[in-house]
């Protein structure tokens, strides 16, 4: 091998670089440049290091290219470094004729040959290598007819100056190695990287944990070595960052003379092996790729082994060594003396064999042969149950003996198992068993390291669709982000199930277990029960000591009793008898039965009352512990003091506070957190409405199904068809495609009678299919459903404030000092009242009794009054106030459809004063009918089937809201679903179209025995009511003659429009004609006119029809005193006409999306509180600014996420039943509140002593009790609510049918646009007239090209924005 320069090496610093696929791009677009030998990247370290022919390249121009890719490349040192290549001599066996050309173009494809020349005479080939990037051995397994010249080997060494520049760019590192125990550890680490490319030299310390590495920068990066260690099994640090090595003449001699390591083995080795052998051996003992490292280390460091393949598969090591210098037998105990001496080595044969035969061509191929054999994975088992090595061992014997296990490494540490195998022969499933049948427990995990990670990221973000993928390998979770239009949760999860791991959703909590308040109602039933057992005793000592007191009491009935007859009496009660001096039987029971409640009964409520002191509040649980505190202290001293003075009289002691105090307060807290779990029973049957699995169908061409798939509701993806059997629940939102049946919706709409569903009707999640079989196609998944949507809004609701309780908050802030205050004053007022006026005591004090004396009498009553304050006190009932009517009444509301926005809209609501309709979609249905067809020519001329089907025809090319109305209306009375041709259609907007219509005959003769049928009965009818006849026009209107043969063209000329596309068109209006259509403008109607052949053929009138509950809705509500209003984009004659019908009074007309807005605030700023119900686009601002927003359900996703109040239903009724709600809600707040603030106000004089005079005096457990009773009754109060029932229609028509009527054109008042004027009279003035025309064509043309531009579809609700200005056509206007 010859050692030359002629390849230079240069680092760029890459900036901009993300993630390992920017590397990945870098390395393959330069790699692959002419005269690039070899590429490393490190994102680590933002650089670039490039082998290049320095003939072709100059650092400039690789930094050019990198630059050129997007990613800024900055050359910091420009000049390059020398690389040492080396010449090797290849020969061909004379046997052959070797391809010369084939062997030229595959050596110089290979990375790292920077020349080869070729000699086919002297049948040799000269091949200038870089030896880090490529060795002989390399190219020999490429082109296997070549063999290595040994004859010609000789090696030059080169100059000093030559070796300088070479090792120049050595770099050495430090690094802390963990986990090493003993030399087989550090023997596999040195293995296994000294052999990485680029490594020059590496010493492991096992005393020190370190190892340290001496490499190329150019070639290898820290971060690959790093992970080439951890990949062993091993954690790395890095210690000291690498840092350049400066060579002296001394050092540069020693590494001259050091070996230089390549990976066919050391340079000596490479010196003439003429004989050449093979042999394989049998190595049992290996378990892992270590052992396999471990084995080729040490027996390639040999001088007379030249190769060694070892397979840990197999089982075998093939070894290549020089005959002549070692033997067999000698190669095999080198291998069983490799540490840590477990390996078991049988030598099969010996395969004698010279280096050009053909036996070891195929040896030397072998190591191409296990590079191409199939791709391993790997699989992480998780493994309980190993106490020791013994077990490690046992388990990795088994494992790597089974089929297809390449290798497998346990941590005892860990309890985890890495496997590789080969998924062709084994699966991770049947490996796990196997460890399970050895006595173990084993799971499956999936990703084992930031390779997996990395993976399954740089996989999915490739894919259309996915923005963002997150993958934490700590907790075996990924966060993804995509667009549901493009891919699903499904397709998610077969990408990453395609990659070898298991994937499933994160399970999210369907239960409504977080609302059942469960948990706090067995912590407080276990926190009464214990209370209760100690306070029974206490309580049964204490009925036990009044019994005496009483008897006493009958004997002195002057409370009398001198301190000898106490003393007397004291002894001859068991309970009262002293067995230490100043120590009671009595005592000490009480005392030791109020500890344990004290102190674990009680430690809730310190935990609570520290963590709320330390953040300088103060709650309930604050007074709780300084009541039963300072009850239990000044006991014990009374106690202490008594036993010091060795008093004859036991003391009074309040031990028995604190047991009795718990039991009622722990009772208290559970039934009240019972009453809170009813609450949420509401939101609760919500969440439980949502199913847990859909029936996912797939559908040929045909709609044949081909396969049916059960899935978990939330792999459920938009588009996907759905099949739902009789008594299933709809799993998703979807649209039918096929099949009929009935659905109960009244979990959700509250609407009690099922709903009819057939092909196109829209299904919501959680309703119930009731007879037949439907098939459905998703169209809101997971959290877009309606359902989740109304959870999520009655969830939110239920935890946002209402501005009232923010009051109660504030309030309970003060509260817990002022109270505490209250006490402090209680105390020293009596003490003060005591000593001046003790006469006061000793009359009133029932507890009075002349043997104690004054000072403890004094001092005793007023601890008792004070301790009495301190826990009659409750703040949680005005806490409890509001929040728990708020949850009942929202819960409430969305049982019956009404989905409120939290606690403010629905304490607003009772506060409106005024209701403001939008028009369009709301009082009326937002879709245009045909009312009225009149034909105005005689019959025997064109029939009105004629006309229809012409019509139809004509308006079937329409995009106009009003000619999709005559289409359907004309499809519906020829009772067909196609009609004829429709050529050269041209509309123009504001005024009509004009068109030809041809291919109408077969429509009419498949109605001619229709109408020979209509024709027998009329004229019957005709016969006998002959004499009302009164012309041949109004005959012609009911009789559909047979068509006449002189208009039977194939061809009609055809002009539908208003007034003003007829005077343009030529044709003349009669009066009767102009009469009729100002009749009809004047009820609301747009008016048409239809010429056929230059002939006015017909009248159609068409008008959006009102809601049937809309007069009904309007009347109850002005009944409960509220006005309302009418607000419409619509011109004034359409607006007045439908607020007649309903009975409003006040109407702004023509008001446009902007000004609804100004219309809103200007009520607003008169002082009134509004209400605005609305269901477009053009309605959400003003829903917004509308002190309370209500959104009809059907209406569009902006108005309802603008509103406060969501109407599931599209039922003005509900409106009403909205308003009624609130009143109800804020009523049972009120009472709350009165509850409450009496309860706190009466109970405190109390427990302070104020009616001491009256014999009113409550001892401090009575105060516990009252104080739980407090916050039970206001959560009972607030379930009352429950009981609300919505009126239904028949209970409103019943009380308002006598009192209804439409109203008459003279009682509207109409105001216009923005400005106010508000026009009482249906007549105009001429000047009124030329401008609403001009104003109305104006509305009419945008609204045209409006229309034209949106895409019309068959919901109701989604023509509510062009249904609004669609009626405005001029011809409405005159």
């Amino acid at each position: 091998m010859d050692l030359n320069m002629s390849v230079n090496s240069v680092t760029i610093c890459v900036e901009g670089m993300t993630c390992s696929s920017c590397v990945w791009t870098i390395e393959q677009h330069i790699g692959k440049l002419n005269g690039v030998h070899h590429i490393k990247v490190s994102l680590e370290e933002k650089n670039a290091t490039i082998i290049y022919d320095p003939k072709l390249h100059t650092p400039k121009t690789l930094q050019d290219a990198i630059d050129d890719m997007g990613f800024d490349a900055i050359l910091h040192n420009p000049k390059p470094l020398p690389i040492l290549t080396e010449t090797v001599f290849l020969t061909v066996a004379a046997s052959l004729a070797p391809p010369w050309d084939h062997i030229q173009g595959t050596l110089l494809k290979t990375k790292g040959v920077t020349d080869i020349k070729i000699s086919p005479q002297q049948r040799t080939a000269v091949v200038t290598i870089i030896p880090s990037v490529v060795n002989a051995n390399q190219i020999i397994e490429l082109v296997p007819d070549l063999s290595l010249d040994t004859g010609t080997l000789e090696k030059k060494s080169g100059t000093y100056e030559d070796y300088s520049m070479a090792q120049a760019g050595e770099v050495m590192l430090k690094m802390k190695v963990e986990g090493m125990t003993c030399h087989s550890c550090t023997s596999t680490i040195e293995g296994k990287i000294g052999k990485l490319q680029g490594v020059q030299r590496i010493k492991v310390s096992l005393d020190n944990q370190e190892a340290t590495i001496i490499y190329q920068p150019h070639l290898i990066t820290v971060e690959e070595i790093k992970k080439q260690i951890e990949a062993v099994g091993f954690p790395v640090f890095i210690k000291k960052q690498p840092k350049y090595l400066k060579l002296g003449a001394i050092d540069i001699e020693r590494l001259k003379n050091t070996p230089v390591k390549s990976l066919e083995g050391s340079p000596q080795r490479s010196t003439s092996y003429t004989n050449n052998s093979t042999v394989i051996f049998i190595i049992d003992g290996m378990h892992c790729k270590s052992c396999v490292s471990n084995i080729e280390s040490a027996l390639s460091t040999l001088q007379y082994v030249s190769s060694i393949v070892v397979s840990l598969e197999n089982r075998t090591a093939i070894v290549k060594y020089n005959a002549s210098l070692v033997t067999p037998e000698t190669l095999r105990k080198a291998i069983e003396d490799i540490s840590p001496g477990q390996y078991r080595v049988t030598s099969t044969s010996d395969i004698e064999c010279t280096s050009n035969s053909p036996s070891s061509s195929s040896l030397q191929k072998s190591p191409l042969n296990i590079v191409s054999q199939p791709l391993t994975q790997e699989a992480v088992i998780n493994i309980d149950g190993m106490t020791c090595n013994s077990c490690v061992q046992s388990i990795e014997g088994v494992i790597s003996k089974k089929p297809g296990v390449k290798y497998i490494r346990i941590s005892l540490a860990n309890g985890k198992g890495t496997v590789e195998y080969d998924p062709l022969l084994t699966s991770p499933e049947t490996l796990r068993e196997a460890i399970e049948d050895l006595g173990f427990d084993a799971s499956l995990s999936g990703m084992t390291c930031a390779s997996c990670v990395h993976k399954i990221e740089s996989t999915l973000t490739k894919h259309r669709g996915i923005f963002y993928c997150s993958v934490a390998l700590a907790t075996n979770k990924a966060h993804i982000k995509y667009d549901p239009e493009i891919i699903g949760p499904r397709d998610i999860i077969h990408v990453i199930e395609s990659l070898g791991f298991e994937a499933s959703l994160v399970k999210k909590d369907r239960s409504a277990s977080h609302l059942d308040h469960k948990r706090e109602i067995r912590q407080w039933r276990r926190a009464f029960l214990v209370s209760l057992f100690f306070c029974i005793p206490v309580m049964g000592l204490m009925i036990y000591m009044m019994v005496m007191d009483h008897h006493l009491a009958t004997l002195h009935p002057n409370q009398n009793m001198s301190q000898e007859e106490m003393i007397n009496s004291h002894s001859s009660m068991f309970l009262e008898r002293q067995i230490l001096p100043g120590l009671s039987i009595m005592n000490l029971l009480s005392f030791l039965l109020c500890i344990p409640v004290q102190f674990f009964g009680g430690w809730h409520f310190y935990i609570q009352a520290y963590k709320a002191l330390k953040h300088k509040t103060a709650n309930m649980d604050v007074l709780i512990v300084l009541a039963t505190t300072i009850a239990f202290a000044y006991s014990l001293v009374i106690l202490l003091v008594a036993m010091y003075e060795r008093a004859k009289v036991n003391p009074v002691t309040f031990f028995d506070t604190p047991p009795m105090l718990f039991v009622f307060i722990a009772l208290g807290r559970w039934l009240e957190h019972i009453a809170k779990g009813k609450t949420s029973e509401a939101l609760a049957k919500l969440i439980s409405l949502q199913a847990t699995e859909a029936t996912i169908v797939t559908l040929d061409s045909d709609n044949i199904l081909l396969s049916e798939e059960q899935v978990d509701v939330e792999l459920v993806q938009r588009g996907d068809i759905i099949k739902v059997v009789p008594g299933g629940k709809f799993p998703v939102d979807g649209r039918v495609i096929e099949g009929h049946s009935m659905v109960d919706e009244s979990l959700i709409t509250g609407e009690a009678m099922p709903v009819a569903k057939k092909s196109g009707s829209t299904v919501i999640a959680g309703s119930i299919n009731q007879n037949g079989s439907l098939l459905i196609r998703a169209t809101h998944v997971g959290a877009d459903t309606t359902l989740s949507q109304i959870v999520k809004l009655v969830e939110e609701a239920q935890t946002s404030k209402a501005p009232i309780q923010q009051f109660a908050d504030k309030l309970s802030g003060y509260f817990v000092p002022f109270i505490v205050i209250i006490s402090i004053a209680t105390l020293l007022v009596w003490i003060i009242i005591g000593f001046a006026n003790f006469e006061i005591m000793e009359t009133y004090f029932p507890g009075y009794n002349r043997s104690i004396s004054q000072t403890e009498t004094i001092i005793r009553f007023a601890f008792q009054a004070s301790i009495t304050v301190l826990c009659i006190a409750c703040p949680c009932s005005l806490g409890l106030a509001t929040p728990t009517a708020v949850m009942v009444g929202t819960g409430v509301g969305a049982q019956n459809g009404i989905l409120i926005k939290g606690g403010e809209p629905l304490e607003m609501a009772h506060k409106v004063k005024v209701v403001v309709f939008d028009k369009t979609g709301t009082i009326t249905h937002g879709t245009p009918v045909v009312n009225q067809v009149k034909v105005l020519v005689e019959s025997n001329r064109i029939s009105r089937s004629k006309i229809l089907a012409i019509v139809g025809t004509a308006e079937s090319n329409s995009e106009h809201p009003l000619g999709a109305a005559i289409t359907k209306y004309c499809k519906q009375e020829l009772d067909t679903e196609t009609l004829g041709t429709c050529i050269d259609f041209q509309v123009v907007p504001g005024c009509g179209i004009s068109c030809k219509v041809t291919n109408i005959e077969g429509l009419l003769r498949k109605n001619n025995w229709k109408i020979e049928e209509n024709n027998i009965k009329n004229s019957s009818l005709l016969q006998i009511d002959a004499s009302n006849e009164q012309s041949s026009t109004s005959s012609s209107m009911i009789i559909d003659a047979h068509l006449s043969n002189g208009l039977n063209a194939q061809q009609y000329k055809v002009l539908i429009g208003n007034r003003e596309w007829m005077i343009r068109n030529g044709l003349v209006i009669n009066n009767d004609i102009d009469d009729s259509m100002t009749e009809h403008e004047r009820k609301g109607r747009t008016a048409v006119l239809v010429v056929v052949d230059d002939e006015l053929c017909g009248l159609i009138a068409i008008a959006d029809t009102v809601k049937p509950e809309a007069e009904l809705a309007v009347h109850i509500l002005k009944s409960m005193g509220l006005e309302v209003v009418l607000m419409t984009g619509d011109n004034s004659k359409t607006a007045r006409s439908i607020a007649s019908q309903v009975g409003i009074t006040k109407v702004f007309a023509e008001v446009l999306p902007s000004h609804k807005v100004a219309k809103v605030k200007q009520l607003q700023e008169e002082g009134k509180r509004v209400a605005m119900v609305g269901d477009g686009i053009n309605d959400s601002p003003a829903l917004a600014m509308a002190n309370v927003g209500i959104a009809i359900g059907t209406g569009t996703d902006v108005a309802i996420e603008a509103a406060d109040v969501v109407l599931i239903r599209n039922d003005l009724l509900d409106v009403v039943a909205s308003i009624d709600l609130s009143r109800k809600t804020v009523k049972r707040i009120r009472i709350n509140f009165v509850f409450a603030l009496i309860y706190n106000l009466i109970g405190i004089p109390i427990a302070a002593g104020v009616f001491l005079p009256i014999g009113l005096v409550l001892q401090p457990w009575m105060g516990s009790a009252a104080m739980a009773a407090s916050s039970v009754s206001v959560v009972l109060s607030s379930l009352f609510l429950k009981l609300y029932r919505k009126p239904t229609y028949e209970n409103y028509e019943l009380h308002a049918r006598s009192q209804m009527g439409q109203k008459t054109p003279s009682e509207i008042s109409v105001h216009v646009g923005i400005d106010d004027t508000s026009r009482n009279s249906p007549k105009l003035g001429l000047l009124d007239r030329i401008v609403n025309y001009s104003r109305a064509s104006i509305n009419s043309l945008l609204s045209d090209k409006r229309s034209i531009n949106s895409v019309g579809t068959s919901e109701p609700d989604k023509h509510s924005l062009l249904v609004g200005d669609c009626r405005e056509d001029d011809d409405s206007a005159l």
